[in-house]
Formats: C-alpha cells, structure tokens, sequence
C-alpha cells in the first residue's frame, strides 16, 4: 500500500489457541520445618558415579515463570509435562480442586504470566505468523479462569502485531485489566497502541485512549489511570516522555533524549495517591545510583530511598502489590544481587540464607500480603528446587525438582574468574570444571554468549554442565561489549566486532592454558546466535587456534537486516547506528566471506522456525563451505525456534554437539 509499510517491533490475525490437556497435580514433598526466623532445607549430595546423559540435560525444567496467586492458595507456570510445555493452574492445599492446564502448540511459546485475581490468570502469548513474505512473531494474551476452566484469547479481533501489554490489573478482586493492543501492522494511527479496559473473564472491552502519533509504551498508576507514554522518533533518533497528573487531561512532555548522544529519558515508577511524586532512579550528587522519591512537576528528589554500593547500579526495582511500595532492587555492576529494602523481607533472606549454607535461596513470587512465598533454591552446579515457604505456619515445602532426571545432585562446580585480555582488560568469566576428571590439561570449550548484549552469570547452564559431564573444561567469557559490567565496558566493543571481541575469546584460553587447566592442542569454540558468529569466525580468523566449531543458529553473514537491524523495524534507523558503531564494514568480519581461510570441521544447527536469526544464515554457510571442500556438517531442526524451547530439540541440539565433539575433539 502507497505510504504505508508493515513495521516490526520486536514481538496480525487472529490465532488459534491451544487445546486443554491433564496434567498430575505435582506433591509437596521432603517437608522441612522452619520458622520464621529460621528455615532449612535438605542439602543436595554430588552426582552419583553413573554418567548422565543428553536426555538428562535436555529435558525442560519443571515450572518456568511459576506465580502465586494474591491469596496464595494457587501456582501458575509453564510446566514441563512428558517433554512439552504446558500452562497449568494448580491448587497447593486442595487435592481435589479443578487443574486448568493447556499444552502449549508447536509455533508458539508462551512467556509470561500475571494475576488478575485469585481465580483469573494472564499468559503472554507469541505465536509465528507469515507476514508480507516474512515469518515474524506476534504477541497476545490468553486468560484463564481456574474455577471455570475456560481460556478466552483477550483483543482477539487486533490485527496488530503487539497486543499483550498489560499495563494495569485491578487490586480490588475484579476481573478487569488495562491492556494496550496495536490494532494494524501497517504505519497510520491504528499502528500506534491504544489502551483498552478489558474483562478477562468475558473478553468484552472499552477502548479507554486512542493510539498517538509515535507513542508505543503507555504506564499507569496503580488506580488504572494512565499516566506516561513513551515516544521515539527514529528519524529524529529521539526519545519523548509524556506525562499527565493523578487527575488525567492533557499530555505534557516531561523529557526528551537524543539517542546520538546516548540520552535516555527517565523512568518514573510508583506513583504515589494525592502527590505529583513518583520513584525515579539515577545518580545522586556523588555519583552513586540511587532509588528516590522525586517530585514530577517540576521533577525534583524529596528523599532517597535506597543507594547501591559503589560501582553497581539499579537495574530493577521490585514493587509491592499495590504498585507504589519499592520492596527491593535488583543489582548489577560490582555487587550482582537482588536486595529487599522492606525489612521483613530483607529478615527472611537473611534466615533463609543461613540455612541453605552455599547454595542461594531466592524469593521468586509472593502472595499479597508476603506471608507466602515461592522459593528457588539451587546453585550453578545443579538445576535446584522449588519450596513454598508459609511464613504463619512456619513451614517450607519442597514442591518439586527444577529437573527430575537429575533431582538435586551436584553435578559439575562452576565458578566466576577474571583473566586480562592482551590489552590489560580485565574480563570475567564462569568457568566449569568436569566433575569426573582431574583439572589439569583438559580438553577445552570456549563458549561466547549470544548477543552480543548479553552476559553469561552464575547460574544453572545444562549446556555447559552437558558438555562438562562429557569430560570438557567450559570457558563462558564477558568479552568486551557485554552487558552487565557498565557503559565503559560495553562501549569497549564498539568497533571491535570481529577483532578485540574476539582476541578477547582467544585470551581466556590462553588464560586457561596459563592456569595449566586446559590443552591448547584440544580446544573448540562453540556458541549461540551472536555467540555462532564468534564461533564461525573464530574458525575463519584463527583457523590455528581451534580444532573444531560449533555455530547455533548463528549469524554468517553480517548485514543490516540481520536481527534487530531489519529494515522494516520501528527503530530500524537507530538499531542501525548502533550496530554500526560496532564495525565500519560488516563484510570484512563476516565469515560466509572467510570460508577460504577455514581448514577445522565447522557443525552449523540451526531451527527451521527460527524467527530471530533466519536459516538462511546457516543454510549459505553449509552451501558455502561444501563448494570450497571445507569439512561441514549442517543439522537442520524442523520445528526448532531460536532458543530450542521444545524438549525434543534441545535432545536433537545436544546429541548432535556431543557425536561432533567426539569425532573432532574427543575428551577421552
């Protein structure tokens, strides 16, 4: 159409849902008695002597997104059921109370979940969808009632792309919600999101304010009344925020960024009944970030709430029920932890971690009033358990096991390191050691993150824990570039794609080496979508170095409409100019153009229905390297999404990586 162009967002029909499905109702199992001011849980013993297999590590974690209901009588999650994912509501003290549970269909994933009320849940949808040519994802929102059993697909008549952005949801047990839905894929006012005041239990809605010209992102308070949006102009490469006050009326503009000068606007949050105050974070006088109480008109700090360490910033704050209360923030930089301000909070952490002794125990989700809660406890070396944890009684229950293939053994220790790049850099990195061998001379996996915006933390990894059972010493690095670590460290790879981002993979193993950790003679690099391209143009840049590679959906060939560069993005123009910034010239660092220079065994995997990095990326690459007589292997997953969520495709990838390695890098 003349003057009008489907846009991507990032995330037009109407779809089909899923089909209902059983599911056994999972039990409460090895109770412990704590208090409240006192909890203990069983400690996990290391791995059995037995040697695990792929269908260990590939098999789904139990709950994923797992939520408490407000009274705190239910769980809802994506639960791994028999290798599929399944949406599930389940009562934790009523045996014979109604389960709804929904398997979740090839082509979709869901991702999220949120409460209305204690009987009506909302479940973020994407589902693939062929638009102009392209596959893009879609997002909606499913409800479901857990008295009735009834799922309802809410805004089912949008034909935009983004419908599934909740903005508010009623505290006083109604069934209402505040959801904004694109209503056309195509520019013009229909593109822009409006909000609507939806009923999840029937559908039925009321469209509350229209779109606006270039705003995407509506926020509002926590009595639903819609108080900012937020703006960019991608040809302007600007950023609006408008704000209103508790009475509604007019739109004023309260902040403009340039992104070309790195600018953000801010990010009110909490808006506080009968004030024009609200909690911003940012950077108190002395340079420390810091969570306030700020005036909005004009903005203004009253009081700071709450300032991180030196070296660390806010990335999260974690509110209360009612939207306004901050109960704790989430770190990253120098300190990487959560950390609770309110202080019943802050004392049961304190007692939980006094009983788990080295493994963490992490608060996940909480009822209302925060006298029952879900509770995560594991470490990066086993996948962990799920307590729920009821403060009044007292009482901490195992729900299940994360993975019930591998229950709550130890399998291989997994630490954090800081080696120095050639430059003097100081990068970090977690390393995994194989349980079952001595740490000396070790066949080696050098394995870089996705992103490259991204970090790798000390966490449950089953890839690495995969290949480490197989006898491999795994080596994940923070090159430069990542997140995580500050603006500085991540403006240090800005011009560096393809060369000191990747001398900075080459170092950890030199750092390994160094250590006498690893053989230099027996390393490969293996990695992920940006993580694939390091791996392919490791092989490519130094071919020497490594002895085999193994790109995941990875990117072979660098150009503007890979990812998030597309040239039909909503912020095509500034995605643009940061992707730039990372190299003057995309063909020079792009390995489908190096294939002449790769002389080890490349393994490319890459799924069919991966909407993120097209398979065109690996299908060119096999093409290419087959015509040149390179020694190639291409797996090709058939119903595969870029993050292999299906349990059957995580068994494909890791068999296939496991029968590579053995041929080209044997551990034994």
């Amino acid at each position: 159409m003349r003057g009008k162009r489907a846009v991507f967002v990032g995330m037009v029909a109407s779809v089909a849902l899923w089909a209902p499905c059983a599911m056994a109702q999972p039990a409460a199992k090895d109770a412990a008695p704590p208090s409240s001011a006192s909890t203990s849980a069983p400690s996990p013993a290391r791995a059995e002597a037995r040697a695990l297999t792929a269908h260990d590590f590939a098999a789904l974690p139990f709950v994923e997104g797992m939520r408490l209901s407000p009274n705190g009588e239910r769980v809802a999650g994506l639960f791994g059921v028999k290798g599929q994912r399944v949406i599930c509501a389940i009562s934790l003290f009523d045996k014979d109370a109604k389960r709804t549970c929904a398997a979740v269909p090839d082509k979709m994933e869901a991702y999220a979940i949120r409460w209305v009320n204690d009987d009506n849940f909302l479940v973020h949808v994407k589902i693939q969808t062929p638009v102009d040519g392209d596959l893009w994802y879609v997002s909606r929102l499913v409800a479901v009632n857990c008295v009735t059993g009834k799922l309802t697909q809410l805004l089912s008549d949008s034909h935009g792309q983004s419908a599934d952005t909740v903005i508010w949801t009623a505290r006083d047990g109604s069934p209402y919600a505040l959801i904004g839905a694109q209503d056309s894929i195509y520019t013009g006012m229909d593109f822009w999101p409006a909000v609507y005041r939806v009923n999840v239990e029937t559908g039925q809605k009321t469209r509350i304010l229209s779109g606006q010209n270039n705003i995407m992102g509506w926020v509002a308070d926590s009595t639903g009344q819609i108080r900012l949006g937020y703006g960019h102009d991608d040809d302007k490469r600007r950023d609006n925020l408008l704000y209103r006050g508790e009475q509604g009326g007019a739109f004023h503009i309260l902040d403009r960024a340039d992104q070309r000068k790195r600018e953000t606007t801010l990010e009110p949050m909490g808006f506080i009944p009968g004030t024009s105050h609200a909690l911003l974070v940012h950077d108190d006088d002395h340079g420390n970030n810091a969570l306030f109480e700020s005036d909005l008109e004009p903005v203004k700090d009253v009081k700071a709430l709450y300032t991180a360490p030196e070296k660390s910033w806010i990335d999260q704050v974690i509110l209360g029920d009612d939207e306004l209360t901050p109960l704790g923030v989430d770190l990253r930089g120098t300190v990487q932890k959560r950390v609770w301000i309110d202080p019943d909070l802050t004392k049961i952490q304190a007692a939980l971690d006094t009983s788990v002794g080295d493994r963490r125990a992490r608060i996940i989700s909480f009822s209302r009033d925060r006298q029952r809660m879900l509770v995560l406890i594991d470490q990066p070396d086993t996948p962990g358990s799920l307590y729920f944890y009821d403060i009044n009684g007292g009482s901490m229950h195992r729900i299940a096991f994360m993975n019930d293939r591998l229950t709550n053994t130890r399998l291989s220790p997994v630490r954090m390191v800081t080696y120095h790049a050639r430059d003097g850099l100081a990068i970090e990195a977690v390393v995994t050691t194989p349980r079952a061998a001595a740490p000396k001379k070790l066949p080696v996996i050098i394995m870089p993150h996705g992103g490259p915006w991204a970090h790798d933390t000390l966490d449950y990894d089953y890839w690495a824990q995969f290949l480490a059972e197989r006898g491999y010493l795994v080596i994940q690095p923070n090159f430069r570039g990542s997140t995580g670590y500050g603006e500085a460290f991540e403006r240090k790879g800005e011009g560096q794609l393809g060369l000191a981002m990747q001398d900075d993979l080459n170092d950890a193993l030199a750092w390994a080496v160094d250590q006498g950790l690893a053989d230099p003679k027996r390393a490969c690099i293996v990695g992920a979508s940006y993580g694939g391209y390091a791996a392919m143009w490791g092989a490519a840049r130094d071919p020497d170095l490594w002895r085999c590679a193994i790109s995941i959906a990875g990117v072979s060939s660098l150009r503007r409409e890979v990812n998030d560069m597309g040239y039909n993005s909503l912020n095509a123009n500034a995605n643009t100019d940061g992707w730039s910034r990372m190299t003057p010239d995309f063909a020079a660092v792009s390995p489908i153009n190096a294939v002449s220079r790769i002389k080890i065994p490349l393994l490319l995997v890459h799924g069919k229905v991966d909407v993120t990095v097209a398979i065109r990326q690996s299908t060119a690459m096999a093409a290419r390297m087959r015509a040149a007589g390179k020694p190639v292997e291409f797996v090709e997953v058939p119903l595969a999404d870029h993050y292999f969520t299906r349990e059957a495709d995580r068994l494909t990838l890791l068999e296939a990586i496991g029968t590579f390695l053995d041929k080209n890098n044997p551990a034994h």
